[in-house]
């Protein structure tokens, strides 16, 4: 083998090994757990997706993966924090709705709108059908009582939808703790106190994370401040990174995420 020829094959390696362990960084989710006490009478197992952005890169396959992943926790309750499907998706529903149907939990399936829904389904109403069909309820800028002491409500995006906090937890019952769905993390400096915890999405944790310096992109006006993870002012949060991917199927440093929530009583 001439060196030139060793060259080219070297090359050739090292970009298959790039390529994979990109691939395995974009399809491959963790399962992230987190333990908080709230103002419960009983505890409360949450199983949080995100992002699951139906579509070009993201196929049947990858939602009843995490559908899987869901139904192995045996979740009280389950939460899905926008972007259903992709902008640019094509794609009939029927597979997405297929995989979602397979998720119950005994305090429901909810969800809320993401930016990416709102652009893909004029209206959006035409979207909500389907996700009925598959037993996922949209909590659009209103709440319900799950229980005495648990109170959950969902708001309209914030960039592309009309978001009205007033309307979603102006049910909750006296001394009742507020859960509150937002797809976008901007939304937080605007929650009041009497929500105790508030479940985002959005931002994919960038996409692409570099350490030090942080990521190139969050599609949050607030920068790498409510990029990934918890937040606890000027509301108590957590954004999770999501499951799917938008505009290119590339993740780096930023792996997909389920994450689970353990609310114990305090």
């Amino acid at each position: 083998m001439t060196r030139r020829h060793f060259l080219k094959l070297a090359g050739g390696m090292a970009l298959g090994l790039a390529t994979g362990q990109l691939a395995l960084n974009t399809y491959r989710f963790e399962v992230s757990r987190h333990t908080l006490q709230l103002p419960l009478s009983a505890p409360v197992k949450i199983v949080q997706l995100s992002d699951l952005h139906y579509g070009p890169f993201m196929r049947q396959g990858s939602v009843s993966a995490w559908v899987e992943a869901t139904r192995l926790e045996h979740p009280d309750l389950i939460l899905i924090t926008g972007d259903f499907v992709d902008r640019f998706a094509e794609e009939e529903l029927t597979p997405l709705v297929s995989a979602l149907s397979q998720l119950s939990a005994p305090l429901g399936v909810w969800g809320v709108w993401g930016n990416h829904d709102h652009f893909r389904f004029r209206p959006i109403t035409s979207l909500r059908r389907p996700l009925q069909e598959a037993g996922v309820t949209i909590l659009n800028n209103r709440g319900v009582a799950l229980r005495d002491d648990l109170y959950l409500a969902g708001v309209d995006d914030f960039r592309t939808g009309y978001p009205d906090l007033a309307a979603a937890i102006g049910g909750r019952p006296k001394g009742a703790t507020c859960l509150l769905m937002s797809h976008n993390p901007d939304m937080l400096p605007l929650i009041p106190a009497e929500v105790d915890l508030v479940l985002c999405g959005h931002t994919h944790g960038g996409q692409v994370y570099f350490p030090y310096l942080g990521a190139p992109v969050t599609s949050s006006r607030y920068g790498q401040r409510f990029r990934a993870g918890w937040v606890e002012a000027p509301a108590r949060a957590y954004v999770s990174r999501g499951l799917g991917v938008s505009m290119v199927p590339l993740r780096l440093n930023c792996p997909p995420e389920l994450a689970v929530f353990e609310l114990r009583a305090s």
